[in-house]
């Protein structure tokens, strides 16, 4: 199983540890803003996302609109994409948009 994050087409950032992201899917869902892999920061206390989905492209985070803790345990974080994986110098906040 790996970390994974998508964006539904309601614009719902869904969290999960599944092998595919569409796994993250619920029935009629899509996911046309895209996905990636997520890492727990414990030193930062944080989210850290990353990457892209293979099968649902690049994130597009202006789409977010609400965000799904129940993957993470349910307790809110900061949460922070890494647009240059790996290296962690540019960290862009990422949160749900009214």
């Amino acid at each position: 199983m790996y970390q994974k994050f998508i964006i539904n087409d309601a614009g719902v950032l869904k969290f999960g540890r599944v092998y595919q992201h569409r796994d993250l899917l619920g029935w009629g869902e899509d996911s046309p803003y895209g996905g990636g892999l997520w890492k727990l920061d414990e030193g930062r206390r944080c989210v850290l996302l990353y990457g892209r989905s293979f099968e649902f492209g690049t994130p597009s985070f202006e789409h977010v609109r609400r965000i799904d803790w129940s993957g993470l345990g349910g307790t809110p974080m900061p949460l922070f994409y890494l647009p240059h994986w790996p290296s962690e110098e540019s960290l862009v906040p990422v949160y749900a948009r009214p």
